[in-house]
């Protein structure tokens, strides 16, 4: 039976290897299972250790998709057993999020270079895998999304550091609309490193293997960096919808003002541009509840450290798991498929500052302290 994530080390010019780890579930877009993060997790720590490996390369099987997310599947069982339970009554919550957000800060932490191979399908906790890594990489085919407001949760995985140190507004907008990045918009934001045709990848494997690699973790860095820019497309891709679009956004999606922001992109189903008008209809279908979190989020993680801002992240996602729209969006979306969630609350004004509230108790006894204490 195949491994969930595939390991494998690539000999090169001199003593020096590269781990590859390979997310092995194309049929599934190579969603991340608890599994699968404790696999890679454990792997990581042995390549650190090995001194044998130069370098990590972190990719998917297929040509679809680097990775769609997280175990939806798994996470909405969980809660049906949990049903009328309090939020640190889900033992598979707390332990999949436990484990999934120690390996996004174990990849953003890591002390020798992570390669990301950004290609295809990169959302949620594909996104999460992706951020940490010191050489991303994108292409032709990539499609970068925190679509998370249309299943009744927020953009986690680190997504609220991430979005919150944005320019002003695009975060926001990314966040409450799901709106997907291609290659071109994804440099333009300083979330990806480097943009590589597909059809090139076969030849960075190539590179790798006939070049010879240090115990440097600084002169490997250095030496990844420019394989990838003598292999990167000249000229670089065309700007993309987020940039053509850039100033509007800024303008219309800043400040503290929620009703405004939310009425300003509800406005955009207006518009003649289809990546607008889509972003327009993601926020308009989505949960109400989700649209609050995500503003109140970002707001509250700008300041953070990326270990406080996982930490928080952990008290809010068990809160959604309790709250009911996560599982409703789930089940609208994967299990029934009828595609027609019911909200609750069902309006954005019904979505206040009060109400948002109950997301940020830490939901473990007081006899107990933060299980992610000892992260950083």
């Amino acid at each position: 039976m195949n491994s969930p994530v595939q390991f494998d080390v690539l000999s090169t010019a001199n003593r020096k290897n590269a781990g590859v780890a390979t997310l092995n579930q194309p049929q599934t877009l190579n969603g991340l299972s608890l599994e699968m993060c404790q696999l890679l997790a454990q792997q990581l720590s042995r390549w650190e250790n090995d001194e044998s490996i130069a370098f990590v390369i972190l990719k998917g099987a297929g040509e679809k998709a680097f990775c769609a997310g997280g175990d939806l599947h798994g996470l909405y069982q969980a809660m049906q057993a949990n049903q009328g339970g309090q939020a640190w009554d889900n033992p598979y919550a707390r332990q999949f999020f436990d484990v999934e957000y120690r390996l996004d800060y174990q990849i953003h932490t890591y002390p020798k270079p992570i390669l990301c191979w950004g290609n295809g399908i990169v959302m949620g906790g594909g996104v999460g895998l992706m951020m940490g890594a010191s050489h991303r990489v994108a292409s032709e085919t990539t499609r970068f999304a925190m679509p998370e407001i249309t299943i009744g949760l927020f953009p986690d995985v680190g997504g609220t550091w991430m979005l919150s140190r944005l320019p002003r507004g695009i975060g926001t907008f990314l966040a409450l609309t799901g709106a997907q990045l291609g290659a071109s918009d994804l440099r333009h934001l300083g979330l990806t490193d480097y943009t590589l045709a597909a059809s090139r990848w076969p030849d960075f494997i190539d590179g790798v293997q006939r070049s010879s690699w240090s115990d440097s973790r600084n002169r490997n860095d250095v030496q990844l960096r420019d394989l990838l820019l003598r292999l990167q497309p000249d000229p670089g891709l065309p700007a993309g919808p987020l940039q053509a679009h850039y100033a509007r956004i800024n303008d219309e999606c800043d400040g503290a003002d929620f009703e405004a922001v939310c009425a300003h992109i509800a406005a955009l189903a207006e518009h003649d541009d289809p990546w607008l008008k889509r972003a327009a209809a993601t926020f308009k279908a989505g949960a109400p509840g989700s649209a609050r979190l995500c503003f109140a989020l970002l707001r509250r993680t700008r300041l953070l450290s990326l270990a406080d801002a996982f930490r928080q992240e952990y008290i809010v996602s068990l809160q959604c798991g309790v709250a009911g729209d996560f599982q409703e969006g789930i089940r609208a979306l994967l299990v029934d498929k009828d595609k027609q969630p019911k909200w609750q609350p069902a309006r954005l004004a019904d979505a206040t500052d009060d109400w948002v509230q109950r997301f940020f108790v830490p939901p473990w006894p007081d006899t107990q302290g933060h299980p992610l204490a000892d992260m950083g």
